[in-house]
Formats: C-alpha cells, structure tokens, sequence
C-alpha cells in the first residue's frame, strides 16, 4: 500500500540560520546588559558609568532589538513550512 500521507520539502530555506543566529545575537545582547548592571557599575539616568559600560550598552543596545526580529523571522518562517 503507498504512503499518502505529503512529505514535507526539506530543502534548505534559511529558516535554521534565522533561529540559530537570532538566537545568538539576542543572547549576546542580554550578557551585555547583565555585564554592564553587575560588572561595569550599572546605569542611571545620565547612563554608564565607565567607558566599558558605555561599550556594552551600545551593543546590548543593538544586538537585543535585531536578534529579536532575525529569531522572530525565523519563528514565522518555521510556522509557515508546517
């Protein structure tokens, strides 16, 4: 008896390197801010107080915000595929 059942396409869409790239830029960008608030003396209102803070939170700043839309992208292109 044949199998009716559709195989999904497995071929290669990005959608893994969305997920694992995403994911390691929003994590990159976490530890930064983590750094910053128990290593580099934390914030306030007028911001970092070192200039290795002011280093970490620039990139906190910018990883958290793109590896959150690359890892969302790549959670909607995995739920379209299915």
């Amino acid at each position: 008896m044949s199998n009716l059942t559709p195989t999904p396409d497995r071929t290669p869409d990005g959608t893994r390197e969305l997920l694992q790239g995403g994911s390691l830029i929003l994590v990159t960008g976490i530890a930064c801010f983590a750094v910053l608030i128990l290593f580099l003396g934390g914030l306030d209102r007028d911001g970092a107080h070192s200039n290795a803070g002011w280093m970490a939170l620039v990139i906190g700043m910018m990883c958290v915000p793109f590896g959150l839309l690359l890892f969302l992208l790549g959670v909607a292109k995995h739920f379209r595929r299915r």
